[in-house]
């Protein structure tokens, strides 16, 4: 059967991915809305299972690793304040709208705090494949906007483990979380420089077939593992793993191996999965809920960290743009929804609202920096 979904998957996404753009938007919308289609929001073609999911999991992961490798590492860093600001101000909006949206909706002081920040996170990775189609992601506003992303998670996570430990009973150590943190960050300074380099020439010497393009899935999904462990998500281990990789000499090869990998298997799953979490069963009673939260979820980002790269000295369209680029929820908000479910601190009447919220602020992100940013090139390639 799982068969049957890799030639429905690939043939779908990649079809909907060429009309997309025919139409003149990203191809990544027209990938996300075929899941909806053939999962069991409609046809139900598609449905959640292991493999299906762990197909999703190595395309985000991969997504995320070629992202790393084509950032601009001096950019990155020069844009640090900026991203400081973008980050920051996509969190504030978020927390005090979703705080209010949610008192209005009767929850408890707990709940609402929760869905401020359910709300307050971000994930770039759909925005990535956007501004990689748009020429923008090895710009000014893209290494800001992944700047940005990768603090937001830190912060963003650890403000969820705050709420939990005050409201939910949790346990949880915020030292040691950040602790680990810091210590992520730590190991992966030395590595970056002293092992991952000599990591990769050794590989070189093994008289085997593509031995290069191993250390470097071997270096992705080691960090990625890693970064999980110490509470961060996987996808800030796999963009750092790339980003440590385009340092050195090999970044060309493994990044012209690892393309054809992702973009032609994995990748199409990563999208799809996020189409497949929609289910219209039993919202007729929450469609008010559900716009009113997606507006929310929409104009927050877009409006918070839109000022803070105003703030950071970037012109009304950059900053307009940087602030679209924040607004996809994407993975990131469908995990932390499901943490919150366990904890209670999500009410379950308004569990899949939330989840359909989340979707639509990821539909809604290619075509926004489309409208706004435009291509930076003309030849136009869909991935």
């Amino acid at each position: 059967m799982f068969i049957l979904q890799i030639v429905l998957v690939l043939f779908a996404t990649k079809f909907a991915g060429h009309l997309a753009a025919r139409l003149g938007q990203p191809s990544v919308l027209g990938k996300i809305l075929v899941g909806i289609i053939l999962g069991p929001a409609l046809l139900g073609w598609i449905h959640e299972t292991e493999l299906l999911t762990t197909f999703s999991q190595i395309g985000v992961l991969l997504l995320m690793f070629l992202a790393g490798l084509e950032t601009d590492l001096q950019e990155m860093n020069k844009n640090k304040k900026a991203a400081i600001y973008v980050a920051f101000g996509g969190i504030i909006v978020p927390i005090i709208l979703g705080y209010f949206g949610s008192q209005y909706y009767g929850m408890s002081v707990g709940e609402s705090i929760f869905i401020g920040l359910l709300l307050s996170a971000t994930s770039v990775s759909i925005s990535v494949q956007a501004l990689r189609e748009l020429g923008w992601l090895n710009s000014k506003e893209g290494s800001t906007l992944l700047g940005a992303a990768v603090l937001d998670d830190i912060v963003v996570v650890i403000l969820i483990a705050i709420a939990m430990s005050v409201f939910a009973g949790s346990d949880t150590n915020v030292g040691l979380l950040i602790g680990k943190k810091i210590l992520f960050f730590a190991v992966l300074i030395l590595i970056s420089k002293w092992v991952i380099p000599h990591f990769i020439q050794l590989f070189t010497k093994f008289k085997v077939t593509e031995s290069v393009l191993s250390a470097g899935l071997i270096i992705c999904f080691g960090l990625s593992y890693f970064a999980e462990i110490l509470g961060i998500a996987g996808i800030i281990g796999a963009f750092f793993a790339g980003i440590a990789i385009a340092q050195t000499k090999f970044k060309k090869e493994i990044e012209h191996k690892v393309e054809p990998i992702a973009y032609g298997i994995f990748v199409p799953f990563f999208f799809v999965s996020i189409g497949i979490a929609v289910s219209f069963d039993g919202i007729g009673d929450q469609v008010g809920f559900i716009f009113i939260f997606s507006i929310i979820a929409i104009l927050s980002k877009f409006i918070g960290s839109g000022v803070g790269a105003k703030l950071a000295g970037f012109n009304t369209k950059s900053s307009m743009g940087v602030g679209a680029g924040m607004v996809s929820r994407g993975e990131v908000a469908l995990i932390l929804a499901a943490m919150g479910l366990e904890s209670g601190l999500l009410p379950a009447n308004y569990y899949t609202a939330m989840i359909i919220v989340v979707i639509v602020t990821t539909i809604v992100t290619p075509p926004l920096l489309k409208l706004i940013f435009g291509k930076r090139h003309t030849q136009e390639i869909v991935k």
